[in-house]
């Protein structure tokens, strides 16, 4: 997978968004892993907004706390590998004509500037090839960038708190590392993120990404709308949204009513991608696997199923860590581990470092 900054191996992953920090830290356990490390810190609004860093010296202090209090083993290492906000990344597929692999990232950095929004002198450049046509005699490349300015403020960050970043890395590829089994496959899959803040649509095929998008329907938007609607404070809201969700109980068909215009609007987003998927694949999406917190919303998934009429289900972020395709560890269930789903894809990237 493409990663950024490259400069040691890894030892834990922190998953930074803007409201929160969450870690997780592995270790081998004979020919799989086990979970050693984790936690989450909630952050003060301000510190990020929409992944921009606008106080390094709290989001230091946080991450210190958020390293200092995690469940589990303490972390000794300084080693980490991070999260890069996706709303702030650019990726492409291009075409290359067939090269030896050593002139790949010099015929990108080249093409890139006819891809990417910014001047090429102002952001971080990435490439990963990602099939051979022998017939066209073309190479299909994934590009990736990030602005420096973005990329440089997480890093002063992290130094501030005393940890030596390893690699950065775009939420999406974290996700689809934790979600894909044994990160191939021969179909295309749409992978969807409902986090806190805005939910990432990532489209993979084979062996990589091939398209990511983030909108800004969130678990905490539907949150807000039960709290409004039903009076309660948000604490009830979420409570009510993952234990009643849009289900067929009574509760559940008032949420359903009050959730309604975000979950179509969800639909139609969704929509858009399979149709991406479609014309740039040649192919139909049959499966959409869902993580975040925002995936644990009761009946969220067969709402989606019958609404796209295809198979809507809640992905596994352990399935390429545990063994026997189990869901969940004592110390955090699968409902939670959703939630978790990007720490766990960084963790992955770390301990086979």
């Amino acid at each position: 997978m493409m990663s950024f900054l490259i400069l040691k191996p890894v030892a834990f992953g922190l998953d930074i968004s803007d409201l929160s920090l969450k870690i997780v830290q592995l270790k081998k356990s004979g020919k799989n892993f086990k979970l050693a490390s984790f936690g989450e810190t909630r952050m003060n609004p301000g510190v990020i907004e929409q992944g921009d860093v606008k106080n390094e010296k709290a989001l230091s202090e946080n991450i210190k706390k958020a390293v200092k209090d995690v469940c589990g083993e303490k972390i000794h290492t300084k080693h980490v590998v991070i999260s890069l906000p996706e709303e702030k990344a650019f990726l492409q597929v291009i075409q290359l004509p067939l090269m030896k692999e050593e002139e790949v990232q010099k015929a990108v950095y080249f093409e890139a500037e006819n891809y990417i929004p910014l001047p090429i002198e102002k952001v971080y450049l990435d490439s990963q090839i990602i099939s051979c046509d022998t017939k066209t005699r073309k190479l299909n490349v994934l590009i990736a960038a990030l602005p420096k300015t973005i990329v440089d403020s997480y890093l002063s960050s992290l130094k501030k708190a005393g940890l030596r970043p390893v690699a950065f890395e775009i939420e999406s590829q974290a996700i689809a590392r934790a979600l894909v089994e044994k990160e191939m496959s021969k179909e295309p899959l749409l992978l969807v993120d409902l986090g806190a803040n805005r939910t990432n649509f990532i489209i993979f095929s084979g062996y990589s990404l091939g398209f990511t998008s983030t909108t800004q329907v969130s678990s905490q938007r539907f949150t807000e709308a039960i709290a409004k609607s039903l009076k309660v404070d948000l604490k009830e809201a979420e409570e009510l949204k993952i234990k009643h969700g849009v289900s067929g109980d009574k509760v559940g068909k008032k949420i359903f009513e009050v959730l309604y215009p975000l979950l179509v609007e969800l639909s139609t987003q969704t929509e858009k991608y399979l149709d991406y998927c479609r014309v740039h694949y040649g192919q139909e999406v049959k499966n959409i696997l869902l993580c975040g917190g925002g995936a644990n919303t009761k009946g969220l998934p067969d709402f989606l199923s019958v609404y796209l009429k295809l198979t809507v289900k809640r992905g596994n972020p352990w399935t390429n860590i545990l063994s026997n395709q189990q869901k969940e560890v004592s110390q955090l269930p699968y409902d939670e581990s959703l939630r978790y789903t990007t720490a766990l894809g960084l963790a992955l990237r770390g301990i086979r470092s």
